[in-house]
């Protein structure tokens, strides 16, 4: 039989087996707006671009090597660093015992901003999401008995990346590794930290120097480490769809190309130790799709600058499955997520992977549910016999559609943010932000409504189902650590520190490589925070305005009877108190991940709520003076670093020493249902944790504003 007999009879017999309604009503439109049929079949992918590539050949949409896992499997990676330099080695060791291949840390909040542990603004975040790091001394006790010189270490740093790079640089060489025999990835790639994740430290233009500093020094003395692992992982973590995070990744990354060649370097000494890190969702075959038509793409890009190292034109790439997937709701549901995404991210050809744990929807992972989630990997690669064929999902008609879809659509972005003067230029004017947001706030919408299903969240929900077991770093991590730093300071040679900051200063200002006049700081034992005010007296610290998109949230539920409920209520507050039940959403202490408190403050926008958005990064008592100067009746406080139990009670005390003790505070994002009673004893009026649908919760805040 034909192809063409083939399709006619299938019509045929899906007609008959829809009873009458037609086959067209079985299409369907992803999250990217790509038309879906239910059938693929050769003809859909005649002609196309994309298909008849061999792996390990340009472009290399089967892979960038020829044998991929049949000659050597991907590098199991876990992401993972909390409390003190001495408890994330002690976790360290015992997941390399148990299989894990490759180490990548991660740091605290305070350390990504460049703050010591001691400095007032980071009293709730010392610890908490990650490792904390203030010194050499640190960074020996984070790496002691793992030889750096035999182990691949991947750093997420990016606004403090040039204390924590020569901090590493100089606890290898105590150790006795030389530079030029490191190998891993420092993140380093501060343009998504504008777009999304937010902890920058510089305004953009000294911080892409940074970014070509490390470059241009890694290139001449380090030859095996890759020196920017280019992120789509927190663009998609903040609510871009594939497409985006395709076409927004790739232009980071092709600003930062720019940023190298500008500095005089040559195409072949820096790209190829350029890395990507891409983030993997719950829509299987469309991330498949997503890394296959990211390597073609970049390949493309590439080619403009004619490299003679087919290295590069490579994308290379680690993945991390989504962590926002994750639900507190009958959390046990999260190992199949994170099984279904790690499949994904291998069928779609990564060379690392680091699997989130079940747990880390409310908490930092434990030893339990991180075994769980590395053997996840393990037993994938070990047991389900995929890795001895070289990109098994080659020739799918399906895949190589939607591959070649991404493509198109990715390159009608990219095309924009060239048209604005590249991905620097983009993220000033706000365009990849507010499109990423409007993805975000009609995603929720979506869920909200049932059309995107959560099960256990908005279907087959459960009794809750909580999990006892949550790890919780101490008060006294803090006390430890400004302990170090005192001991560290009254023990070096405070002269010779000075004078090797004062060379960082001087470098910033008259030029020079940033880097390596880092190192002899570090190796004097100056601490990160001292590095970092070096630099800030010459280039300032930023401060990003905070905005707020509306209709997207709205338009999503379309004519709703739902969302008229609200705004008629919101509509009779105004009339009967003469103004609009007014909030401020505000996120405290140093997480700079946001996309929950974009989504609650466009949400309630446009439910019909006067909204304002504080700073990023505010103290307790900032957020007390911002609510009590715009006359708020409420202050929704968007935890997701662990700060919870610090920061919002102290919201709450110097809301009361203000004169603002009738206004109203609710907290909401990553809050353990266990801690839960702890807030309400401190005066907390209402709690939202993950999966709470938000007209739910507009109409309890109006519940709790009316109350008099």
């Amino acid at each position: 039989m034909s192809e063409h007999q083939g399709k006619k009879k299938w019509l045929e017999l899906a007609e008959k087996e829809l009873r009458g309604k037609p086959v067209e009503s079985l299409n369907w439109k992803t999250p990217e707006g790509i038309e879906v049929k239910p059938l693929y079949t050769a003809e859909d992918i005649e002609g196309l671009e994309c298909v008849n590539t061999i792996p390990g050949v340009s472009p290399y949409v089967r892979g960038p090597k020829a044998t991929m896992y049949a000659g050597r499997p991907w590098t199991i990676r876990q992401y993972a660093g909390f409390s003190t330099a001495k408890e994330s080695n002690e976790f360290y060791r015992k997941n390399l015992a148990a299989g894990q291949k490759g180490l990548s840390v991660a740091f605290d909040l305070a350390t990504h901003r460049g703050y010591d542990s001691d400095h007032p603004r980071v009293v709730g975040d010392v610890g908490k999401a990650g490792v904390a790091v203030d010194s050499v001394e640190d960074m020996k006790i984070l790496f002691d008995r793992i030889p750096l010189g035999e182990m691949s270490v991947s750093m997420t740093m990016n606004g403090a990346v040039l204390p924590i790079l020569a901090g590493y640089i100089v606890a290898a060489e105590e150790q006795g590794v030389s530079q030029d025999k490191l190998a891993g990835t420092i993140q380093n790639d501060i343009l998504k930290e504008y777009l999304t994740r937010n902890t920058y430290i510089y305004p953009p233009e000294p911080s892409m120097r940074i970014v070509s500093d490390i470059i241009e020094y890694c290139s001449k003395n380090m030859p095996k480490y890759n020196t920017v692992s280019i992120s789509g992982y927190h663009i998609m973590e903040a609510g871009a769809n594939s497409v985006l995070q395709t076409a927004f990744t790739l232009a980071d990354g092709l600003e930062y190309v720019k940023a190298a060649l500008a500095k005089g370097l040559d195409i072949d000494d820096f790209a190829p130790r350029l890395s990507f890190f891409f983030g993997i969702g719950m829509n299987f075959f469309m991330d498949i799709a997503m890394l296959r038509a990211a390597r073609f793409l970049w390949a493309e890009i590439m080619s403009r600058f004619n490299p003679k190292k087919p290295q590069s034109s490579m994308l290379r790439t680690h993945c991390q499955t989504s962590g926002w997937s994750l639900t507190q709701q009958d959390p046990y549901n999260n190992i199949i997520r994170t099984t279904l995404e790690c499949l994904s991210a291998v069928l779609g050809g990564t060379q690392s992977l680091h699997t989130n744990s079940f747990d880390e929807a409310i908490g930092l992972p434990t030893d339990f549910s991180a075994r769980i989630a590395r053997n996840t990997q393990i037993i994938v690669q070990e047991e389900s016999q995929i890795c001895h064929v070289v990109d098994p999902l080659g020739g799918s008609y399906y895949v190589e559609y939607l591959t070649n879809s991404i493509v198109e659509e990715a390159r009608k972005i990219m095309k924009e943010i060239e048209d604005l003067g590249g991905m620097a230029k983009a993220i000033e004017m706000g365009m990849p932000k507010r499109m990423i947001e409007e993805s975000a706030a009609r995603k929720q919408a979506r869920i909200d409504m049932g059309k995107d299903v959560i099960v256990g969240v908005n279907k087959y929900t459960i009794e809750e189902d909580l999990i006892d077991d949550i790890r919780e770093v101490p008060a006294t991590v803090r006390d430890e650590q400004v302990a170090r730093l005192k001991e560290i300071k009254s023990k070096r040679d405070n002269d010779a520190v000075k004078k090797a900051l004062d060379a960082i200063t001087k470098c910033a200002e008259s030029g020079g490589n940033l880097l390596e006049a880092c190192i002899p700081a570090m190796r004097a034992r100056a601490t990160v925070g001292e590095v970092t005010e070096a630099m800030e007296k010459v280039f300032g610290r930023f401060v990003a305005t905070t905005q707020c998109i509306s209709g997207a949230f709205s338009s999503e539920y379309g004519d709703s009877e739902i969302i008229k409920s609200i705004q008629k209520r919101t509509e009779e507050f105004m009339n009967r108190e003469g103004r609009r039940p007014r909030i401020l959403v505000t996120k405290m202490g140093q997480d700079g991940h946001d996309r929950g408190m974009k989504v609650i403050a466009t949400a309630f926008a446009d439910l019909g709520f006067d909204v304002d958005i504080s700073p990023m990064f505010q103290t307790p008592e900032e957020a007390a003076k911002m609510a009590i100067e715009n006359d708020v009746h409420v202050v929704g406080a968007s935890s997701l670093a662990a700060g919870h139990k610090t920061l919002v009670p102290q919201l709450i005390e110097n809301l009361k020493r203000m004169g603002g003790e009738d206004i109203k505070v609710v907290a909401g994002g990553v809050i353990p249902p266990q801690d839960y009673q702890y807030l309400y004893d401190a005066g907390v009026a209402g709690v939202f944790g993950p999966g709470s649908v938000i007209a739910d919760t507009a109409n309890r805040v109006l519940n709790l504003i009316e109350q008099k």
